[in-house]
Order: structure tokens, then sequence, then C-alpha cells
């Protein structure tokens, strides 16, 4: 088997199922589902060490189903934005790239068996969530050739350690233990730099059952949500960039005493182009580091403390504890326990608490409809409905806000989790995603602690309130903006 000169690291690298790498076929195959861009990517990466290795050319293939969870036209341009994006720059490079966007549910049925035909080794994402794991584990079973998962989620590999982590503050301790050297290995910047390998050309027959996507692509035609309608910005990599140039400019100084407050805006927005691939923490990382001027050896000593350890800048520091550790305490969690979005996973005195309180009388108890629609007694939830709905985003603490007062107006812990999961994963482009199940689960206890005093239907449970929350944030013309009723959502039924 070739072995590449300076390979991805072994940690981001498994092999599913146990066909052999075909030395004998004639291109290598990046079948990409997560990781959507074409730099700052150990799974591009690792596919181009093949190339090398094998002296074989890259064929890169995007598909975009119609038949997953919650497909709809907000998810389907955001993608398609990408694939638009991603064309340019792998023709740009010379890389025969294969966009294909399913009509209708199961007419992508066979393309990557087809294409792997001709391939010596195929390289996916190593995604932990949602539909993915499960794909990938079904396409090996039906492929004759090597098929290997890379993981380009985040700093820290999510195989690295086999520990679950229940608390942010026992990863954050544990990262400040064991990130150092893994930074030393960040994804390259400009892997298609220097692409010598060639072209790949595609078969007639395959082409013609499964057509090359052509932009802009028709959504009228798909067999996909209509009533979810898309955002008002574009999804790609270019688009990701300006608004993580934009947040630099404008917004990081601000992030650590703003980033709470839904008028003052000071979050960096990146979430929905971080859940689909279209930018990446390295790429961040690198931005963020020479901005501040940050060199390893400026570290301070391992004590779990949120600022400090860095020696960056406060905000930096606070940017650095939401997308680093925040964010990649939920992919450990999906990486190590199936069970992530069950209520099985929540710590035992969250279960514990919940029981007790089970049976609790409850003040209001709303449909799912009626929470759809944003039709509760208390506007500041409601606006933060409409912001979903409206925009495919939530303001991050209204975020949790939200969640604690689904659980409040529920019949039950499941069905609460129930509504989180069905809202979210429709509306909102960063779903589907460890970093929001993280969010839905510490609703419920994950990653938070016992609080007191024991309250009705909430027991141990973090208490919040919309009264509490004008009180403390700045949010007027936040309530303006999403809090008029006569706005209203009439697309849903």
């Amino acid at each position: 088997m070739p072995v590449p000169a300076e390979p991805v690291p072994a940690d981001r690298v498994r092999q599913i199922g146990d066909a052999p790498i075909r030395e004998d076929r004639e291109y290598v195959l990046l079948w990409t589902i997560a990781f959507r861009r074409a730099s700052h990517n150990h799974a591009l990466d690792r596919a181009l060490e093949h190339c090398r290795a094998l002296n074989k050319p890259l064929l890169v293939l995007e598909a975009l189903r119609v038949g997953y969870p919650w497909a709809s036209d907000r998810f389907h341009q955001f993608v398609i934005d990408g694939m638009e994006h991603q064309a340019e720059v792998y023709d740009a490079a010379g890389v025969r790239y294969f966009p294909y966007v399913e009509p209708r549910a199961g007419d992508g049925a066979g393309l990557l068996a087809a294409l792997s035909e001709r391939a010596a080794v195929v390289v996916t994402d190593d995604f932990p969530c949602f539909f993915l794991p499960k794909m990938i584990t079904a396409a090996a079973s039906r492929l004759d050739v090597a098929l290997e998962a890379v993981d380009s989620n985040g700093l820290y590999p999510l195989r690295a350690t086999t520990r679950i982590f229940t608390r942010a503050h026992s990863f954050r301790r544990h990262l400040q233990k064991e990130l150092l050297p893994h930074l030393a290995h960040l994804p390259n910047p400009s892997p298609l730099a220097e692409y010598p390998h060639g072209d790949v050309v595609l078969d007639e027959a395959i082409t013609k059952r499964w057509p090359v996507a052509s932009f802009p692509v028709d959504l009228s035609t798909l067999a996909i949500d209509h009533t979810v309608t898309p955002a008002s910005f574009r999804g790609g990599a270019g688009t990701a960039r300006a608004q993580l140039a934009r947040f630099f400019e404008e917004r990081l100084l601000r992030y650590g005493d703003d980033r709470s407050h839904p008028d003052r805006d000071a979050s960096s927005g990146l979430s929905p182009w971080l859940h689909f691939g279209h930018i990446s923490v390295y790429e961040i990382w690198r931005e963020l580091t020479a901005n501040e001027g940050f060199h390893v050896k400026q570290v301070g000593k391992v004590n779990g403390s949120r600022e400090g350890f860095w020696n960056m800048s406060s905000s930096a520091e606070s940017f650095i504890d939401e997308f680093v550790t925040w964010r990649e305490v939920g992919f450990n969690m999906c990486a190590h326990d199936e069970r992530y979005d069950q209520l099985a996973s929540l710590p035992e005195w969250a279960l514990k608490t919940i029981a007790e309180h089970a049976t609790d009388e409850r003040p209001q108890v709303y449909s799912l409809a009626q929470l759809e629609r944003a039709e509760t007694h208390d506007p500041v939830w409601n606006a933060a409905q409409r912001e979903l709905v409206s925009t495919g985003r939530m303001q991050n603490y209204l975020r949790m806000l939200w969640g604690k007062l689904i659980y409040q107006w529920s019949p039950s812990a499941q069905a609460a989790l129930d509504v989180m999961v069905e809202l979210n994963n429709k509306y909102a482009l960063d779903g589907r995603n460890p970093n929001s199940y993280s969010g839905i689960m510490w609703v419920l206890g994950r990653y938070d602690r016992a609080w007191g005093p024991e309250r009705p239907i909430f027991g141990k449970l973090r208490y919040m309130t919309s009264d509490s929350a004008k009180r403390k944030l700045r949010m007027k013309r936040y309530l303006t903006t999403f809090g008029n009723e006569q706005q209203g959502l009439p697309h849903i039924q």
C-alpha cells in the first residue's frame, strides 16, 4: 500500500471496511459530504497524497440528496451556492469536479458505486453526526475498493482520545494539555496550487444517468420542502471568508462584552458556513492567531480557565472558547456516544431531577404547531422563533432561553427534546450539527451542573426567564425587528 511522504496525521484517518487500494485503476475519488471546501481540508489533503503516491488524477464528487430529513429550499440553496464556488475553484486548478443534485429521492442511488469502479481509492469526510456515519458504513459494504474517512472537523482530532467529556471545564483543561502538538499539523491552505496529475474523463453513460449540475439550479423542480425559504445570504467559501473578515474588522474587539446582547450583534455569525464545511476552524485559527501575533511559546499554565492560557486579547480568548472549546466538546460527544441526541445521554443528576419533576403542573402547554407559528404569550420567545423561521439563525443567548421555555411549556422532557430538534433542524442553517445538539441538550443539563434553589418543573436544571433576559440584555431593536405580531409566518400551516 503506497504511503504518502507527508501523511495526514494517522489519528485523522479511518479505514471503513476492509477492501484494498486498487493500484491498477484510473483515479483517486474524493467523495465530499461534509467538508465542502477546496482548502484547509484534511480529506482533500489525504486524497492528494494518494494522487501523488499512485501518480493518478483526482475526481471530486459532491452529491446533494433530496431524501434527507428536513430537506428544503433553505439548505439546498446554501449547499448549491457552495457547489458553484467549488466548481470555479476546481476548474481553475484543473481538477475534475462532479456536482450532482438529485431531483427525486433515490435518483442518485448507484452514482458513488459507478464512479468507484474506476477508483483506486475513495476518500470521504468523517463527520460524526446526522445520517452521515451510517451512510458511510453502508457505502463501504457496497464498494470493492478502499474507503477512508478523514476527520477535518476541528483543531483537536475526534479520535485523539476515547474519553467523553461531560463538562466544558474538563474539556478545556484537556485541550490546554493536549492541543498544542496538533496545531503543528493543520491542513494545507493551498493544496491545489500545484496539481500535476491530469484530468479525468467521465463515462458518458454515467453523466447521462446522473447529469452534472449546472448553475443556477431551479429549486422548484426538486422534491424538497419549498415552504422553508432560502436565507438572505449565500453559502460558499467566498461568502464565508467575507463574513470572517467583517467579524475581525468590526466585531472581534467587542466580542467578549457584547456577543450576548441581541442589539449589539457582536457574534461571528459563521456557524452556517462552518456547519456546511464552507469554512474551517483551521482557517479561522490561522487568521485569528496571525492578527493576534500568537506563538505557541507564549501559552500560560494549564488551569482550565476560559481566559489567560493563550495570552491573547480578552475578546480573542473569549472567541476561542466558543469556536474551539464549546464547539469541539459537542463533536467529542457525537464521535463517542451514539446516544448524543437522546435523553439517556444526559448526566445522572439531570435525569434524576427531570424524573422527580415529571408530573409537575405546567402553567402553559403549547403544541408544536403553536410554537412553530410563534403563538405563545411570551413576546421575547416569539421574536426568537420568528428570527429562526425567517432568517435561519437565532441570536445565541436567546437560543438558550428559547430551549428553556420550550421545556417549561412541554408535557415532558422527551416532548421538549422532540420539539427543539424538529424546529432547530427544520429551520436553522447550523442545525443537524454536533454543536446544535450540544445546545439543545444543554437545556436539559448536559455540560451543566445542578442549580439551586430547586424549582417546579425545572428541579435543579438551570432556570431562565424572558423577564430576566430583558433586564440584562440590550434588545429593543431586536424586538422591534422580530417581535411584531403583524409580521406573521404565513407559510407555516
